[in-house]
C-alpha cells in the first residue's frame, strides 16, 4: 500500500513495566510539530473520514484497541492493540478510525501544525486527489 506500513518502536521491559521512546526523524520519518490524543470514544462512533495533501502521522492505541482503516491505491484494516506498535500514514491517504475499545487512547504523531487547507473531507474529491497523485507517483518511479 502507498504511504501506509507498520513502525515497531524499541520497547524496554522488565520487572518495573515497559518503556517506549519515540524521536523525531529517527523513530518517525518526520520531525514532530504535534502530538494529540483521542480518548472517550462511545462504542459505535467511528472517527476520521478524511485524507490530506501533504500531513504525515504516525499512530498509536496506548490503551485498549482500535481499527484504522485506510485507503490510497488500496483498503487495508489495521488493528492497533499494542503501544509499542505504530501505524505511518502519510499524504493521500483517506482514514477511518473504528471499534474503539473501552478505555482505548489513540495517540497521533503529526509532521505538521494543524491546518485545516491540508485536509480533504470529501470523498469523492480524495479519490480525484488520490488518483492524480498515484499516477504522478508512478511516472516519477519509472
Amino acid at each position: 500500500m502507498v504511504n501506509v506500513h507498520s513502525i515497531r518502536f524499541t520497547e524496554v521491559s522488565d520487572i518495573r513495566g515497559n518503556l517506549s521512546a519515540i524521536e523525531s526523524n529517527r523513530d518517525v520519518p518526520f520531525e514532530l510539530k504535534r502530538i494529540y490524543y483521542i480518548t472517550g470514544v462511545p462504542q459505535g462512533i467511528d472517527r476520521g473520514f478524511h485524507s490530506h495533501y501533504n500531513l504525515q502521522q504516525v499512530l498509536l492505541c496506548l490503551n485498549g484497541s482500535v481499527t484504522i482503516r485506510v485507503e490510497s491505491d488500496v483498503l487495508e484494516s489495521h488493528v492497533l492493540s499494542d503501544p509499542a506498535d505504530g501505524l505511518y500514514i502519510g499524504p493521500m491517504v483517506w482514514r477511518e478510525m473504528a471499534e474503539f475499545s473501552d478505555q482505548a487512547v489513540l495517540l497521533v504523531l503529526a509532521s505538521e501544525y494543524y491546518n485545516e487547507s491540508d485536509y480533504i473531507r470529501d470523498y469523492n474529491v480524495f479519490r480525484s486527489e488520490a488518483d492524480k497523485y498515484l499516477k504522478d507517483l508512478r511516472e516519477r518511479e519509472e
